[in-house]
């Protein structure tokens, strides 16, 4: 069995003169991010790796993640601007010692490949997390293993 976490990043801002990429984290999704990693620790939410958008609101929320559960990171320009293939690109390349990894990324890939995967109609707000459990051994056997939603967080509602 294996894990996918998908992670929306947090509530950024836009400042004047910022391009896309650029947009830093808002205050309140500095907040966001800090309760929904204390709150999936907590909750005994395992995971391995974090690998995110390279884009720095998605890899800000992934280091605000990083400081709870202290993990290796790294980036993967294809969870930017992602479409469902990106995702499944990325799966294709974990290492199969990975158990569980979480994906941060971007709206409206991440919903749209949320889901792709899964018969739960849902879309991500900002600092949105959705754990599936993946019925497979490794991860090149991803599409067409059996997957199932595990849990569904917002974090207003957490």
């Amino acid at each position: 069995m294996k894990k996918l976490i998908l992670v929306r990043h947090a509530k950024s801002d836009w400042p004047e003169e910022t391009e896309d990429f650029d947009r830093p984290l808002a205050d309140k999704g500095l907040k966001d991010a800090m309760n929904m990693s204390r709150f999936m620790k907590n909750n005994n939410i395992s995971i391995d790796q974090f690998v995110s958008s390279p884009a720095v609101r998605a890899l800000n929320t992934c280091k605000i993640f990083n400081q709870t559960y202290q993990l290796s990171v790294s980036t993967e320009d294809k969870l930017y601007n992602p479409s469902e293939r990106n995702f499944e690109s990325v799966i294709y390349d974990l290492d199969d010692s990975v158990t569980s990894v979480a994906f941060f990324s971007h709206n409206n890939g991440i919903s749209n490949f949320a889901n792709s995967i899964s018969e739960d109609i849902f879309h991500f707000p900002t600092c949105g997390v959705a754990g599936f459990e993946i019925d497979c051994n490794s991860w090149s056997e991803f599409d067409g293993a059996k997957k199932k939603l595990l849990f569904f967080y917002e974090p207003g509602k957490i």
